[in-house]
């Protein structure tokens, strides 16, 4: 497991983009055949994805956890973005299709990824935090998401938001995820943008052509910075970072967050003349 200890925002200011990326990008995830966690230290996250082709991965802990299984005393949300595929958790198996998702509860002791096909696997999306309560495994479907419409075509951000674990969804401890599609023509997401003191955030790129590209801004309202983001790669988003972004192009995003609350409205609005 890779362990991260990103940036504050004093540092942030000073660091060249070379020094951002290396902080905050997370470029390793969703190689064929394999297993990658990336454990960051704020709010002790952990990113990973698993693309089982014809063998199946298991989910183990590393010593970063100090641990006898990863669920132990996580929480887990899983979302596939590719082919089908099976999670199969203390020999319960549930298939996901893409843009499926999973939550696997505080306690579940083995968790397997396999593909349906191994020349279309499957690639799963894993974002973990601590657990101090232990709530059902259950699956996401798209067909059952709560979504919501937002945004509109004169501001190039028009967006569906698919919301899979949260309070009036699945139940979980501080997990918060879900994913947001852009419709044709627009290019902004989360604009104008905000800030969560109460909690951090990942951002995941997906569905977006090899040559497209996300810019990614980041850093407090008075001293931003962007990176740019290729497909399946994810962004670390400190809660004193706002997010947004703008893409060349067609793109999706998963969100994930965990911290003090779950209350998805609670967010500290940026004003687009406080930006720099």
């Amino acid at each position: 497991m890779e362990v991260r200890y990103v940036a504050d925002p004093i540092r942030f200011q000073r660091m060249t983009t070379k020094e951002i990326r290396e902080s905050f990008l997370v470029e390793k995830l969703f190689q064929p055949g394999e297993m990658y966690l990336l454990y960051c230290e704020v709010d002790r996250a952990i990113i990973g994805s698993a693309v089982p082709d014809k063998k199946k991965l298991t989910l183990s802990a590393s010593k970063e956890l100090a641990a006898d299984y990863f669920c132990e005393r996580r929480e887990l949300g899983v979302l596939n973005i590719g082919g089908a595929g099976q999670v199969e958790v203390d020999g319960q198996v549930f298939n996901l299709q893409n843009k499926d998702g999973l939550y696997i509860g505080r306690g579940s002791r083995e968790v397997i990824f396999s593909s349906e096909r191994a020349e279309n696997p499957a690639a799963f999306y894993l974002l973990s935090f601590p657990a101090h309560a232990s709530y059902p495994t259950r699956q996401a479907k798209l067909a059952e998401a709560e979504a919501v419409q937002l945004g509109s075509a004169e501001v190039a951000n028009q967006r569906t938001i698919y919301k899979y674990i949260h309070p009036r969804g699945i139940p979980s401890c501080q997990l918060v995820m879900g994913f947001t599609v852009l419709a044709p023509g627009s290019v902004w997401n989360t604009m104008p943008p905000h800030t969560h003191e109460r909690r951090m955030e990942v951002y995941l790129y997906f569905d977006m052509a090899d040559e497209a590209r996300v810019f990614h801004l980041m850093g407090t309202a008075e001293e931003t910075r962007h990176i740019v983001v290729a497909n399946r790669q994810a962004v670390i988003s400190p809660s004193w970072s706002l997010h947004s972004g703008v893409g060349t192009g067609a793109y999706t995003f998963c969100w994930g967050m965990g911290g003090e609350n779950q209350t998805f409205e609670d967010m500290d609005a940026v004003a687009i003349d406080q930006i720099k």
